[in-house]
């Protein structure tokens, strides 16, 4: 892929732009959190209990996004909450690619019973609900950031295996792939150095789109209680603790909903434009239209 022609859909596309500077922006605060957060973003202090935001009656530019319940900057918090956001979503799509990655590509090019077997296990994964799978593993083992990476990537590969899957039964059957077999190419390196560099591009599609559920995955099970654990800051435990007071401090809820809102935003936005550089067949369609 030219960087020529992604540089030109990436002018063409306000999606595109939009999405690349509000993911870009999310890794700089995420990686320079130390940096730039003001405050402590575990640190208590009972004087400054549900502080409003600076721009309202009674607040101040020393909290901009106001205080927790607990006296804890606002800002300071969602800053710190990019961090597990991004390392729980990334991880956890890490682990679900490389697990659907490897079965995809072994259940194409072999076919037959392992072809079988291993479809049939897919179906299995299909038929249970991820959500109860994971608050059932998450009850029993205790609830912690890598229980959570691990848990979120096991009931995620599915999806990877199939679409690998697919492009793989097509590719086989391509000249080269044959002509690789005819000169006795072992299995191992066809798939690694003819099957995997043809199935990547739609692997990092699905990936990127992929982070944006597992965020909110995580999220949501942080909301219930089954997620990042305190003293760590998590953007779902910001919103579980701070739906007590909507009516009175909406500040406390408000803020890190909106965060994971922007935040999924961005990713769908980048896995949109991903989609049609990386898919010619996409990119045609949608410009042949304007």
């Amino acid at each position: 892929m030219s960087l020529t022609r992604g540089t030109s859909l990436l002018l063409r596309s306000k999606t595109g732009t939009v999405g690349i500077v509000i993911v870009s922006v999310l890794v700089l605060i995420a990686v320079f959190a130390p940096w730039l957060a003001p405050y402590d973003p575990a640190k208590i202090n009972p004087s400054a209990i549900l502080k409003p935001p600076a721009w309202l009656i009674g607040g101040s530019s020393e909290h901009i996004l106001g205080t927790d319940n607990l006296g804890r900057d606002m800002l300071s918090r969602i800053i710190y909450g990019s961090r597990v956001s991004l390392l729980v979503g990334t991880s956890a799509v890490v682990v679900a690619g490389a697990i659907g990655l490897a079965l995809g590509l072994i259940s194409g090019f072999y076919g037959g019973f392992i072809d079988n077997v291993l479809m049939r296990l897919v179906d299995s994964f299909l038929a249970i609900p991820h959500i109860l799978f994971t608050l059932v593993v998450l009850g029993v083992l205790g609830p912690s950031m890598t229980t959570l990476i691990v848990v979120l990537g096991i009931t995620n590969w599915v999806s990877y295996a199939r679409v690998t899957r697919g492009e793989v039964l097509s590719i086989k059957e391509r000249e080269f792939v044959k002509a690789a077999r005819s000169i006795g190419v072992k299995d191992r390196m066809i798939m690694i150095r003819h099957l995997l560099p043809n199935v990547f591009s739609s692997f990092i599609v699905i990936a990127t789109l992929n982070v944006a559920s597992t965020i909110i995955a995580e999220a949501s099970l942080s909301f219930l209680g089954l997620g990042i654990q305190p003293p760590a800051v998590s953007w779902g435990g910001m919103l579980s603790s701070g739906r007590t007071y909507l009516t009175t401090s909406w500040w406390v809820a408000t803020f890190p909903g909106a965060a994971i809102t922007l935040t999924v935003l961005g990713i769908i936005m980048l896995g949109d434009w991903l989609r049609d550089l990386l898919d010619p067949r996409a990119q045609g369609q949608k410009y042949a239209k304007e």
